[in-house]
Formats: structure tokens, C-alpha cells, sequence
């Protein structure tokens, strides 16, 4: 179809459009002509949109558009109470695993920020400050292992959302459950949680993720509590000694560590780890998958406070196999 043909088809299917959908919530597609297409988008595509406008279903190529908008938010679309992202299927969880996974919808960084937030805490000890975010119910949560590096008092801070904004709730029982040094990672379970039910983040996936795409990071850079940065992701695959991690040009600073980096449909796609303040742009997260496997293989890591090197294991060194006494003790006992 040619592009006059492919207008004039478009107007047409606008007016009928307008009287199918009327003032109904529909999302919204603004074509490079200036043209306002409403309905509900089904589906999307790398090179098009499938949206339903009420009489027909079309689908229009993306370079045709000039922009378009999921009007309905997150938590009106999704179909668990518990959720925290609109999803096109329920939430999985598979047995023996303690996150949750889901085939999420795209939206604003607004209405992302304003359905995740809560997932979000302040992770707290003697020494220091980082960041965190729940993964499940039961008050599971994953942080940078530096974060926890070496301490056992530990608290966790948990921003609950009010109607006059955000409360804190201060937990003081946390233990460690598991850690990974070699990768920064440590998974904390709050105890005390009590009749609070925390609000989750669902974990994404790394092969869905692009070069270019739109990132944000929420946590608590230099104690400035549920800050939130966004940027794109410059590379998917920077090495840095042996690991591969996420670069994005979203600010990472001290105190975003063990933060959740997110896409555009709230899932998580990597853990915030390392930045440069005296370098803007240069800011790096564990991939998701590094997470899933700690997460997955929690018990290889499990935390043992009675073992100083938890984390860490070496190996005996050989016993001596001529056990008499050395020549030079010979000597110094005959001295005596």
C-alpha cells in the first residue's frame, strides 16, 4: 500500500474510531501526520503496532508513528492485587524459586516509578548506607554483597505509600540468607515484618533487553532517600574482570548500590554496583541473569555466621609426608 493510500485509509478508519471509542480510557497513537488514533494496543512489534479501535483491528508500521501512550497505568491494568506492573499473563513463580517473573507491558518511566517505588529500600548498618528491593512476599530482598560487607546488624527501611505520600517503617530483624562476593551479591530476608506485606519487583530478562533502550534507577545515592535516575543502556555487555555487566548513562552514585535497575515495564534487569561521580554517564549493574543463578543457587552460598570465610573456600594444603622432625629443629634442640 502506498503512503497516500495508506492516509486515506487511516482517516477513514479515525472517524469511525472516534464514535466507537468516544470519551472510553483508550490509548493513544499520534502518527507523523499529526493523526490521532485511539483504541486498545494489543500488541507490540519491533517494526509495528497491532491496535484494536473498537470496528477493526489495525496495524500500522512504527515508522509511521510519531509517538504513542499506554493510557491506562500499571496498577489499573494488572490482574493480581499483589502486582506491581501490568501483565499480560499471571505472575509466575516457579516452585523452589523466590521471585516472580511475568510478560510485562511497556509505559511511561511516571507511571513505572509510581507502581515500583515501594519494591525499593534503604539497607542500613554501622559502617554504611545502600539500597535494595523485595522480590517476593515473604520480605526476601537483594542487595550488593559490599553493602553488607562484613556486618551482621543490619536494617532494612521500607517506604510505604500513604495518602499524604510515603511512610517509613524501620525493620530490625534481617538476616543474611546467602552471599557472593565473587559476583556482589546478598540475598537478606526481613523477619519482622509483622501484618506488612511488601510490595515486589518482578525479575526480567536479559536477552529482552537493547542497546539504546530506556533505563531507570531508583535508590538512596549519599542517604537522598528513593532518588530515581534514568538514562539508556550503552552497552549490555562491558567486562570488567572477568564478569560481564550493564553500562548505562543513568546516574549511579554512593548508595545506589543493590538498587534495582529497571526497564520500561518495571521489571528488573540488573543490580547497580558501580558509578563515577567525578564521571557522568558511566554507571554499571550485575546483569539479571548473575542474579537469577545466585537466587536459584542460594544454598551453594548460603551465609554461615559461625564461618568467618563464608563465601570463600580454599583448599587444605597438603599434609607432610616425611613426619619426622625437620634437621634444623634437630639442631636447635641439641643447642638446648
Amino acid at each position: 500500500m502506498k503512503s497516500g493510500q495508506f492516509l486515506i485509509v487511516i482517516c477513514q478508519l479515525l472517524i469511525f474510531s472516534f464514535f466507537a471509542v468516544g470519551d472510553l480510557p483508550a490509548d493513544t497513537i499520534v502518527l507523523d501526520g499529526g493523526q490521532v488514533i485511539k483504541g486498545d494496543i494489543l500488541a507490540e512489534k519491533p517494526t509495528q503496532l497491532i491496535i484494536d479501535i473498537g470496528v477493526t483491528v489495525l496495524t500500522i508500521p512504527k515508522q509511521k508513528i510519531l509517538e504513542y501512550e499506554y493510557t491506562k497505568t500499571l496498577d489499573e491494568q494488572q490482574t493480581d492485587a499483589d502486582s506491581l506492573a501490568a501483565v499480560a499473563d499471571k505472575p509466575k513463580k516457579l516452585p523452589g524459586r523466590l521471585y516472580y517473573s511475568s510478560k510485562l507491558r511497556k509505559a511511561t518511566i511516571e507511571k513505572c516509578v509510581e507502581a515500583v517505588s515501594e519494591s525499593v529500600v534503604k539497607v542500613s548498618t554501622p559502617a554504611g548506607m545502600g539500597s535494595g528491593f523485595f522480590i517476593n512476599e515473604q520480605g526476601y530482598l537483594i542487595t550488593n554483597y559490599h553493602v553488607i560487607e562484613k556486618e551482621t546488624k543490619i536494617e532494612v527501611i521500607v517506604f510505604e505509600e500513604v495518602k499524604t505520600g510515603f511512610e517509613k517503617k524501620k525493620f530490625k530483624k534481617v538476616k543474611i540468607e546467602a552471599i557472593n562476593p565473587f559476583v556482589d551479591l546478598a540475598l537478606l530476608k526481613v523477619e519482622d515484618l509483622g501484618d506488612t506485606k511488601p510490595k515486589f519487583a518482578y525479575l526480567g530478562k536479559i536477552d529482552k533487553i537493547k542497546v539504546g533502550e530506556t533505563v531507570f534507577a531508583i535508590g538512596n545515592p549519599l542517604g537522598l532517600e528513593r532518588t530515581v535516575t534514568d538514562g539508556v543502556i550503552s552497552t549490555k555487555n562491558r567486562s570488567f574482570e572477568g564478569l560481564v555487566y550493564i553500562q548505562t548513562n543513568a546516574d549511579i552514585n554512593p548508595g545506589n548500590s543493590g538498587g534495582p535497575l529497571f526497564n520500561l515495564a518495571g521489571e528488573v534487569i540488573g543490580v547497580t554496583n558501580m558509578g563515577y561521580i567525578f564521571f557522568g554517564g558511566l554507571g554499571f549493574a550485575i546483569p539479571i541473569d548473575y542474579v537469577k543463578h545466585f537466587i536459584d543457587n542460594r544454598e551453594s552460598f548460603a551465609y554461615d555466621k559461625d564461618q568467618p570465610n563464608t563465601g570463600y573456600k580454599y583448599l587444605q594444603p597438603a599434609r607432610r609426608r616425611n613426619k619426622s622432625v625437620p634437621k634444623f629443629l634437630k639442631k636447635k634442640t641439641k643447642q638446648k
